[in-house]
């Protein structure tokens, strides 16, 4: 059963996602707020594919929840809701560990497509079969594609999904430079709703992870005017 916790302290809004996502074959766990929602996903074992988190709420909000979450888990999927327009507000949740974001208002639509693009991609990394033994080395980085790993001088380095996943079509094409478009096809799919930037800041989430000065990337870098790729030299 695809499990989704829905976090929100609006019960009209809540309520909204919830018959919806429903509908859309989901299992929804509801939730009013951020601590109601930690102590649901502990007691559940991590037992959740997705996590709808409101940003505005009281107490702990949506970012607090989001950190306190990848602490527990890198495969959660997790998107943020949020009424507010400013630029920063979404590039933070994306930088504390989000995978999407939602802006409100949005329609029956919007929802359903990106919960379940990102459904997709967490059942792609955590459900699949792991069959496949084949490791990955470029220079002092070793992909492990059976435990879905990724490790720097035999130092595992902790990867969301949709980070794993980014790493896997650089690793798989080394010093081939990707325009932005390709990788988001590639990650998100054809059909994603959003906006090309969170290709943008996700890349600054892996460099901030991978590299030794992320504001001076060695491996993971920028091809002005097109987008990115990963370098060997003197790998």
């Amino acid at each position: 059963m695809k499990r989704i916790l829905v976090v929100e302290d609006e019960t009209a809004i809540r309520e909204f996602e919830v018959i919806n996502l429903k509908r859309g074959g989901y299992e929804a766990v509801e939730a009013a707020s951020g601590e109601e929602a930690l102590k649901i996903f502990d007691e559940s074992g991590g037992n959740f594919d997705i996590a709808l988190l409101d940003i505005a709420m009281p107490g702990m909000d949506g970012f607090a929840l989001c950190k306190e979450l990848r602490r527990r888990t890198q495969t959660l999927g997790i998107i943020m809701l949020t009424a507010r327009t400013q630029e920063m507000d979404k590039i933070s949740g994306l930088m504390i560990g989000a995978d999407d974001y939602i802006t409100k208002p949005f329609s029956p639509t919007e929802l359903m497509a990106r919960v379940d693009c990102l459904y997709r991609r967490v059942e792609m990394q955590t459900k699949a079969p792991k069959e496949n033994g084949d490791e990955i080395t470029l220079g002092e980085f070793t992909l492990n594609l059976r435990r879905r790993s990724l490790s720097k001088n035999g130092k595992n380095i902790e990867l969301t999904q949709v980070e794993f996943q980014i790493i896997v079509y650089f690793f798989t094409q080394p010093d081939v430079a990707l325009d932005r478009t390709d990788i988001l096809n590639h990650v998100w799919g054809e059909n994603y709703y959003g906006e090309e930037k969170i290709v943008d800041v996700n890349i600054r989430r892996l460099r901030m992870k991978i590299e030794d000065n992320p504001s001076q990337p060695k491996r993971l870098i920028t091809v002005w005017g097109m987008g990115y790729k990963w370098s060997t030299e003197n790998a």
